[in-house]
């Protein structure tokens, strides 16, 4: 089949390289002018809501998919009227609002942090008080990997950050001193077939995410997720990869945030689980059944932000993912990955390549 993907970034040359293995072509649409997915696939160069370019997309595909969540919903419902598009506009419009987002979460009876819509410094002021501090202030659409957020300790700071963010819809959402987080990573089709993944547990850092390892080995924490995410699929009569992130609290999960997509806590699945999450995406689209899921050991995954140090190149452990990005600060370049027979020897393989990038790129990992 031939599959036509929105965004040419890192995900999409993941796809890209899953189709390829499966028997499909891919074509892609994004501005940039040497995108990580043009090593896969014909890249059609204009903006993601260009509706001639969209249209040009779908008349050359079967089926339609994207690889981040900023994309037009508007655009997307008009370019389905030529190709199906997987996930649905409507599932996208849910993930795009955390408001509405946070609202679907509460139909559904998935356990969230308590949270206000803010439309004015006095409603920020309002949230600190009911809520309480510290509090965390996001803008409702386009922020990702920490940006366009911030954390209120005392109510001095609530007008610096209305000033800050106040230029757009935002929310307040209860500060949670979390054990850890966690993502639980589901596939469905058209048919209603569904498989998930083991419970991955992830480390950010600067709002990055830095760090996976699965499976979790929590039989009741997994359970949960698993019917946390089984409710979201159905409901949103969901086609493709969906990324449930969740706080663990001792024995329960809260909500943070779903997204409509394969997702950077699942790279791991590559070479960690019996079919990647690219390939049951790919599956899921083309309305074939899910393959197996099942980890085939302990998998472990770093991400490597800034740069890739030489050191890593030549390290004789692991599988290295290079995007082929132009190095810059706090930028996704690649990702490494392990696969042990115990927790304890992955773990042992990732603090060796962490210490090794900390050596060569500084604290943080993002240059010298």
């Amino acid at each position: 089949m031939r599959i036509g993907i929105i965004g040419a970034g890192q995900l999409g040359q993941m796809l890209g390289h899953a189709a390829t293995d499966l028997g499909h072509s891919c074509y892609f649409l994004d501005p940039s002018t040497r995108p990580p997915a043009a090593r896969v696939g014909p890249v059609i160069q204009a903006r993601f809501d260009d509706p001639a370019a969209l249209a040009i997309l779908a008349e050359k595909c079967d089926v339609l998919t994207y690889e981040f969540e900023n994309v037009a919903v508007d655009a997307l419902v008009d370019v389905a009227k030529i190709a199906a598009v997987y996930p649905s506009p409507s599932a996208l419009r849910h993930a795009q609002d955390r408001l509405t987002e946070k609202q679907l979460f509460e139909r559904l009876d998935i356990p969230i942090p308590l949270y206000r819509p803010i439309e004015s410094a006095q409603d920020l002021a309002d949230a600190a008080t009911a809520i309480g501090l510290p509090l965390v202030v996001k803008t409702r659409r386009m922020g990702y990997d920490g940006k366009g957020q911030a954390v209120l300790h005392e109510a001095g700071q609530i007008e610096d950050a209305w000033q800050a963010l106040g230029g757009s819809a935002l929310i307040a959402e209860q500060w949670v001193d979390f054990d850890y987080e966690v993502s639980a990573i589901g596939v469905r089709n058209a048919a209603g077939d569904i498989a998930t993944y083991s419970l991955t547990q992830n480390e950010h850092a600067g709002g990055i995410l830095r760090v996976s390892r699965a499976p979790v080995e929590d039989v009741a924490l997994t359970e949960r997720a698993e019917r946390y995410i089984h409710r979201l699929l159905k409901h949103l009569d969901y086609v493709g990869v969906l990324a449930l992130e969740l706080f663990v609290l001792g024995e329960k999960l809260l909500a943070n945030e779903f997204a409509p997509r394969v997702h950077n806590s699942g790279h791991w699945t590559i070479e960690g689980a019996a079919t990647s999450q690219f390939t049951n995406h790919l599956l899921a689209i083309t309305n074939q059944h899910p393959g197996p899921t099942g980890n085939l050991g302990h998998a472990g995954m770093l991400n490597l932000i800034g740069t890739i140090p030489q050191a890593v190149r030549q390290l004789d452990i692991g599988w290295l993912h290079d995007y082929g990005k132009t190095p810059r600060t706090d930028r996704k370049l690649g990702h490494i990955t392990v696969v042990a027979d115990s927790s304890e020897d992955r773990d042992r393989q990732l603090r060796e390549i962490s210490d090794i990038v900390t050596r060569s790129t500084g604290p943080e990992g993002t240059g010298a």
